[in-house]
Protein backbone atom coordinates (compact mmCIF):
# COMPACT_ATOMS: atom_id res chain seq x y z
CA UNK A 1 0.00 0.00 0.00
CA UNK A 2 1.22 3.60 -0.45
CA UNK A 3 -0.16 6.88 0.46
CA UNK A 4 -1.09 7.86 -2.69
CA UNK A 5 -5.00 8.26 -3.52
CA UNK A 6 -5.93 5.50 -5.85
CA UNK A 7 -6.59 7.63 -8.96
CA UNK A 8 -3.09 8.85 -8.41
CA UNK A 9 -1.88 5.08 -8.59
CA UNK A 10 -2.51 4.71 -12.57
CA UNK A 11 1.02 4.73 -13.42
CA UNK A 12 3.29 6.27 -16.32
CA UNK A 13 0.35 6.07 -18.64
CA UNK A 14 -2.46 7.65 -16.74
CA UNK A 15 0.52 10.00 -15.52
CA UNK A 16 1.14 11.24 -19.50
CA UNK A 17 -2.32 11.15 -20.25
CA UNK A 18 -3.30 13.30 -17.30
CA UNK A 19 -0.94 15.87 -18.41
CA UNK A 20 -2.21 15.80 -22.22
CA UNK A 21 -5.18 16.30 -21.01
CA UNK A 22 -4.26 19.37 -18.89
CA UNK A 23 -1.82 20.29 -21.87
CA UNK A 24 -4.46 20.75 -24.60
CA UNK A 25 -7.30 22.56 -22.40
CA UNK A 26 -4.94 24.96 -21.09
CA UNK A 27 -3.80 25.53 -25.04
CA UNK A 28 -7.86 26.07 -25.68
CA UNK A 29 -8.28 27.85 -22.36
CA UNK A 30 -5.87 30.17 -23.20
CA UNK A 31 -7.16 31.32 -26.89
CA UNK A 32 -10.60 31.78 -25.16
CA UNK A 33 -9.03 34.31 -22.88
CA UNK A 34 -6.37 35.82 -25.48
CA UNK A 35 -10.00 36.51 -28.02
CA UNK A 36 -11.19 38.95 -24.84
CA UNK A 37 -7.20 40.72 -24.68
CA UNK A 38 -7.43 44.60 -24.26
CA UNK A 39 -11.28 44.49 -24.48
CA UNK A 40 -13.29 46.74 -21.66
CA UNK A 41 -16.63 45.97 -20.16
CA UNK A 42 -18.76 47.25 -22.78
CA UNK A 43 -17.01 45.57 -25.73
CA UNK A 44 -16.96 42.34 -23.31
CA UNK A 45 -20.84 42.86 -23.03
CA UNK A 46 -21.94 43.84 -26.94
CA UNK A 47 -23.67 41.33 -29.51
CA UNK A 48 -21.73 41.61 -33.01
CA UNK A 49 -23.55 38.91 -34.61
CA UNK A 50 -27.51 37.92 -34.64
CA UNK A 51 -26.49 35.39 -32.50
CA UNK A 52 -27.49 36.32 -28.28
CA UNK A 53 -23.53 35.25 -27.35
CA UNK A 54 -21.07 38.37 -26.37
CA UNK A 55 -17.06 37.76 -25.39
CA UNK A 56 -17.84 38.32 -21.08
CA UNK A 57 -21.37 35.87 -21.83
CA UNK A 58 -18.98 32.95 -23.49
CA UNK A 59 -15.97 33.06 -20.75
CA UNK A 60 -19.14 33.08 -18.08
CA UNK A 61 -20.73 29.84 -19.75
CA UNK A 62 -17.41 28.01 -20.61
CA UNK A 63 -16.65 28.51 -16.44
CA UNK A 64 -19.95 27.86 -15.64
CA UNK A 65 -19.84 24.74 -17.58
CA UNK A 66 -16.31 23.22 -16.58
CA UNK A 67 -17.44 23.81 -12.88
CA UNK A 68 -20.72 22.25 -13.16
CA UNK A 69 -19.08 19.08 -15.01
CA UNK A 70 -16.51 18.87 -12.69
CA UNK A 71 -19.24 18.48 -9.50
CA UNK A 72 -20.55 15.35 -12.36
CA UNK A 73 -16.75 14.29 -12.17
CA UNK A 74 -16.89 14.27 -8.31
CA UNK A 75 -20.55 13.20 -7.16
CA UNK A 76 -22.09 12.42 -9.80
CA UNK A 77 -25.68 13.91 -11.26
CA UNK A 78 -27.00 15.16 -7.93
CA UNK A 79 -23.60 17.36 -7.68
CA UNK A 80 -23.32 18.48 -11.24
CA UNK A 81 -27.75 19.96 -10.08
CA UNK A 82 -26.52 21.16 -6.53
CA UNK A 83 -26.41 24.39 -7.97
CA UNK A 84 -29.16 26.55 -10.09
CA UNK A 85 -28.77 27.10 -13.12
CA UNK A 86 -29.60 30.69 -15.39
CA UNK A 87 -29.83 29.21 -18.89
CA UNK A 88 -30.79 32.31 -20.51
CA UNK A 89 -28.51 34.38 -18.83
CA UNK A 90 -25.46 32.05 -18.66
CA UNK A 91 -24.49 33.85 -21.53
CA UNK A 92 -24.93 37.30 -21.16
CA UNK A 93 -22.72 39.45 -18.80
CA UNK A 94 -25.25 40.76 -16.04
CA UNK A 95 -25.28 44.25 -14.61
CA UNK A 96 -22.41 44.71 -12.43
CA UNK A 97 -20.56 41.78 -14.03
CA UNK A 98 -16.85 42.60 -14.87
CA UNK A 99 -14.73 40.84 -17.87
CA UNK A 100 -12.24 40.96 -15.28
CA UNK A 101 -14.70 39.53 -12.40
CA UNK A 102 -15.97 36.48 -15.14
CA UNK A 103 -12.07 36.18 -15.90
CA UNK A 104 -10.73 35.80 -12.46
CA UNK A 105 -13.78 33.17 -11.47
CA UNK A 106 -12.78 31.22 -14.96
CA UNK A 107 -8.93 30.91 -13.61
CA UNK A 108 -10.25 29.83 -10.23
CA UNK A 109 -12.65 27.20 -12.01
CA UNK A 110 -9.59 25.97 -14.26
CA UNK A 111 -7.33 25.48 -11.18
CA UNK A 112 -9.65 23.87 -9.03
CA UNK A 113 -10.53 21.33 -12.68
CA UNK A 114 -6.49 21.26 -13.16
CA UNK A 115 -6.72 19.79 -8.75
CA UNK A 116 -8.82 17.47 -9.67
CA UNK A 117 -7.27 16.08 -12.89
CA UNK A 118 -4.38 15.03 -10.81
CA UNK A 119 -6.35 13.26 -8.45
CA UNK A 120 -9.15 12.08 -9.83
CA UNK A 121 -9.55 8.23 -11.26
CA UNK A 122 -10.25 9.02 -14.90
CA UNK A 123 -12.00 5.45 -15.55
CA UNK A 124 -14.57 6.31 -12.47
CA UNK A 125 -17.59 6.72 -13.85
CA UNK A 126 -21.36 7.95 -13.23
CA UNK A 127 -24.66 8.13 -14.37
CA UNK A 128 -25.85 10.97 -16.21
CA UNK A 129 -28.69 13.10 -15.69
CA UNK A 130 -31.44 12.66 -16.86
CA UNK A 131 -31.90 14.99 -20.13
CA UNK A 132 -33.43 14.74 -23.14
CA UNK A 133 -30.29 14.89 -24.46
CA UNK A 134 -28.27 11.86 -22.48
CA UNK A 135 -28.98 8.22 -23.91
CA UNK A 136 -31.31 7.03 -20.84
CA UNK A 137 -29.01 4.71 -18.79
CA UNK A 138 -25.62 6.45 -19.98
CA UNK A 139 -22.64 6.78 -17.81
CA UNK A 140 -19.79 9.32 -18.82
CA UNK A 141 -16.41 8.57 -16.85
CA UNK A 142 -13.71 11.38 -15.41
CA UNK A 143 -11.89 10.69 -18.66
CA UNK A 144 -15.18 11.83 -20.68
CA UNK A 145 -15.70 14.78 -18.91
CA UNK A 146 -12.85 16.01 -19.38
CA UNK A 147 -13.10 15.06 -23.55
CA UNK A 148 -16.26 17.30 -23.17
CA UNK A 149 -15.15 19.95 -21.52
CA UNK A 150 -12.26 20.46 -23.61
CA UNK A 151 -14.85 20.19 -26.54
CA UNK A 152 -16.60 22.57 -25.47
CA UNK A 153 -14.04 25.36 -24.73
CA UNK A 154 -12.64 24.87 -28.03
CA UNK A 155 -15.82 25.60 -29.75
CA UNK A 156 -16.43 28.46 -27.38
CA UNK A 157 -13.38 30.02 -28.64
CA UNK A 158 -14.15 29.50 -32.17
CA UNK A 159 -17.58 31.53 -31.22
CA UNK A 160 -15.57 33.72 -29.53
CA UNK A 161 -12.86 34.64 -32.12
CA UNK A 162 -15.99 35.14 -34.87
CA UNK A 163 -16.98 37.63 -32.63
CA UNK A 164 -14.45 39.23 -31.90
CA UNK A 165 -13.01 40.23 -35.47
CA UNK A 166 -17.03 41.24 -36.00
CA UNK A 167 -16.28 43.16 -33.30
CA UNK A 168 -12.89 45.17 -34.25
CA UNK A 169 -10.92 42.91 -36.50
CA UNK A 170 -8.64 41.48 -33.68
CA UNK A 171 -8.28 37.65 -34.05
CA UNK A 172 -7.25 34.69 -32.30
CA UNK A 173 -5.24 32.89 -34.84
CA UNK A 174 -4.30 33.69 -38.31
Amino acid sequence: MTDQPAAAAGGADHSRERADLLEVLGTHRGFLRYTVRDLDDEQAKQRTTVSELCLGGLIKHVAGVEERWMRFAVGGADAMRSEPVDWEGQFKMAEGETLAGLLGAYERVAARTDELVATLDLDAAHALPEAPWFKPGATWSVRRVLLHVLAETSQHAGHADIIRESLDGARTMG
